[in-house]
């Protein structure tokens, strides 16, 4: 049973991820073996994870995930020395309406495996306060464990002092203290981080990160606190699509969970990954193709010209199912509308048209019934996933693909699309719901 840390925080923004991927860098680098994982649905954070310690990172979450599939997601840090988890948003912050087992927040996860709880602290305009919101915080729950803290964006070695010693009073150990310093971020878009792979500097930046919290943060110390509760016997990951899987894999479509990848392995299917953006069909023999999401409207134009690409999805659509998430679901479509207003010609395997020209958030977990099969489940399966885009639906003539509700048991009008082999969703699929 590998021991393991989540690293939390009060609210989004106060350098969560700046310091989880510092802290596996530098532990890494230090020959010890590091699994990372992401509590909640975040797509992008797990790829900054995957580099920082050279092994595939994985979502944990409550809302989505029974407890068996969170437990077999954990189990895979078997090999390792040490799991390491990014919290999301607050430790307690979570949807409104519990999901399967929880409602998504981080303490879930540290209380369901038992690993102690890194609270990262923004200190800035604070000081002996920041003891008061610990407290707090290692006493709202008590079925998980707030081992210690990280001081972060301290502003001088008096700053340092004074809230060190309003933790002494309460007995929270302060495991490091990092000084303020605004070239430790990482650059932004509108769906969040930049992508991993689109920073030429990434390696450099990591290091970075790695020698900064290898200097402020004590390491050994870090890794005596981590622990775990025995693992429940897990069931099997997620079924795949079909046994030979065509899978989009470049800069236009990168939100794949690692855990449906690994699910789809261990079932024994083949992956087959293929570019759209260097103009290459999927594999002729492939059983299925699936477009993941990702930022198709920065590469409209490309992918309206990559005529290989799309004369290979519409030579597949003829008798073998194809599937989209998001960004792939609007590549199935008529046509996608940028930011501009230019209207560029897509697949044309579902009806669809959307359009960045008029932006709107869309945002948060979704539960889906299937009208049709799709993606390995069966029609009126229950499944689990999460939306987030900015694009606005201009026309959606198809039958729709499934019954789509909120966290909170709402209706979306984000059905989904379907129209003979070719499915379609704005939600990413996370599990199968109970």
């Amino acid at each position: 049973m590998t021991p393991g840390l989540l690293i939390g925080a009060p609210r989004s923004g106060s350098g969560k991820t700046v310091v989880t991927l510092g802290l596996i860098r530098a532990l890494t680098r230090a020959g010890i073996r590091v699994q990372a994982y992401k509590c909640g649905p975040d797509y992008i954070d797990t790829a900054f994870h995957s580099q920082a310690s050279g092994r595939p990172a994985f979502n944990l979450d409550s809302w989505a995930m029974d407890g068996p599939l969170i437990h077999s997601l954990s189990a895979l840090a078997e090999d390792t020395d040490l799991a390491i988890a990014e919290g999301v948003m607050g430790l307690f912050d979570g949807a409104e309406a519990p999901g399967i087992s929880g409602n998504g927040s981080s303490a879930d996860i540290a209380a369901m495996l038992g690993w102690p709880v890194l609270l990262v602290i923004d200190v800035t305009g604070q000081s002996q306060s920041a003891a008061a919101l610990a407290h707090g915080f290692r006493t709202m729950h008590l079925d998980i464990s707030v081992a210690g803290v990280i001081l972060n964006r301290v502003g001088s070695d008096r700053h340092d002092r004074m809230i060190r010693r309003a933790m002494e009073a309460i007995a929270m150990p302060v495991l490091g203290s990092i000084p303020r310093d605004a070239s430790l971020g990482l650059p932004e878009r509108h769906l969040g981080l930049v992508q991993a792979g689109e920073l030429a500097e990434l390696e450099a930046r990591m290091d970075a990160l790695a020698d900064r919290l290898a200097t402020h943060v004590d390491l050994a110390g870090l890794r005596s606190l981590a622990g775990a509760r025995p693992l429940a016997r897990a069931h099997a990951l997620c079924p795949p699509p079909g046994q030979r899987i065509a899978l989009a894999q470049d800069a236009a479509f990168s939100f794949t969970y690692a855990h449906m990848v690994q699910g789809w392995l261990e079932a024994g299917a083949e992956i087959l990954p293929f570019s759209p953006l260097a103009d290459e069909a999927p594999a002729a023999h492939a059983d299925t193709v699936w477009l993941p999401g990702g930022y198709p409207e920065l590469h409209a134009p490309a992918l309206a010209g990559a005529h290989r690409f799309l004369a290979g999805l519409r030579r597949h659509a003829q008798d073998r199912p194809i599937h989209g998430e998001c960004g792939g679901y609007m590549v199935l479509g008529e046509a996608l509308i940028d930011a501009d207003g230019h209207a560029h010609a897509l697949a044309g395997l579902l009806g669809l048209v959307t359009s960045f020209a008029q932006r709107r958030l869309h945002l948060g977990y979704r539960r889906a019934k299937l009208f049709a099969p799709m993606g390995g489940y069966a029609a009126g399966t229950l499944l689990n996933g999460h939306e987030f885009h900015y694009s606005t639906v201009m026309e959606q003539p198809d039958e729709p693909l499934a019954h789509v509700t909120d966290a909170a048991g709402k209706d979306i009008a984000s059905t989904g699309s379907r129209r003979g082999h070719v499915t379609g969703s704005f939600f990413h699929l996370m599990a199968g719901a109970a």
